[in-house]
């Protein structure tokens, strides 16, 4: 069964240019333990909740984007706000009017932010209750990606970008992950080059596609086609012992670590 997932590149301009949020998973997860990834997961029923307000490109025009139904792609929104506010702290909403949410800490936010985790929660809930609106203009669709049919675990996972609101702080409080913080996109493939930095084949191919972009803004610009292609790739032994993943348009990426099983 494949399951459908959402992930976030959670961008800033930092002093060294742009930066994206990565986490290291725990070594216990079921799935890439130990593997450095973006915020991200698989969808909760109640994200295709329809009683929410909503700004920016509706369901329809992202499931143009992903060429997926309606009610999926309204899920697939949901949740990479959700999970950016679970894993990050971060809540990508704000008056219906307009604007942002300029601060989520305190109690009382980290209390619905836990709320969430434990599904005693709904988003729906939490935005409604606060008066916001979900703000799928600060999202943008930046790659997909099908786990290969030999894994035990398949995800069909959407990958969207945003840019850290001003005012908000990420924070280390996903459970999921025993290290959280900001890294140039270079300087996570320099870990992951020398073995320091474990992490999967879509995060090393999409870390070398945000490597391109000076800035937050340059990452956002534009576009991608639609709908985007979805990748899945096929994997390979040189002979000598060194693993690849090979991509459909022949892109060799060459594994540090074995993928977890």
């Amino acid at each position: 069964m494949i399951r459908q997932a959402a992930t976030v590149l959670l961008l800033r301009d930092g002093p060294s240019g742009l930066e994206v949020h990565l986490q290291r998973r725990t070594k216990g997860m079921p799935f890439a333990g130990g593997m450095t990834a973006y915020i991200g997961g698989g969808g909760d029923p109640r994200d295709g909740d329809t009683d929410l307000d909503w700004v920016g490109p509706g369901p329809e025009e992202w499931a143009a984007t992903w060429a997926c139904d309606v009610p999926t792609a309204r899920q697939l929104v949901c949740a990479a706000v959700r999970e950016t506010f679970e894993e990050a702290g971060v809540l990508l909403a704000g008056p219906a009017a307009g604007g942002v949410v300029p601060d989520v800490s305190g109690a009382e936010w980290e209390t619905q932010r836990r709320a969430l985790l434990t599904r005693d929660l709904a988003l729906s809930e939490l935005l409604a209750a606060r008066g916001l609106a979900l703000r799928s203009d600060l999202l943008r669709p930046f790659a997909h990606w099908i786990t290969p049919p030999e894994e035990p675990r398949r995800y069909d996972t959407k990958f969207f970008a945003a840019a850290l609101p001003v005012g908000q702080e990420a924070q280390d409080v996903s459970g999921e992950a025993d290290e959280a913080g900001w890294s140039t996109a270079e300087g996570a493939l320099a870990e992951m080059r020398s073995g320091d930095r474990p992490m999967l084949p879509p995060t090393i191919h999409t870390l070398g596609q945000l490597a391109a972009f000076p800035d937050v803004a340059s990452a956002l610009a534009g576009s991608p086609p639609e709908p985007l292609r979805p990748i899945s790739p096929t994997f390979e032994d040189d002979g000598t012992g060194q693993r690849w993943a090979v991509l459909p348009d022949g892109t060799r990426i060459r594994l540090v670590v074995p993928l977890p099983r």
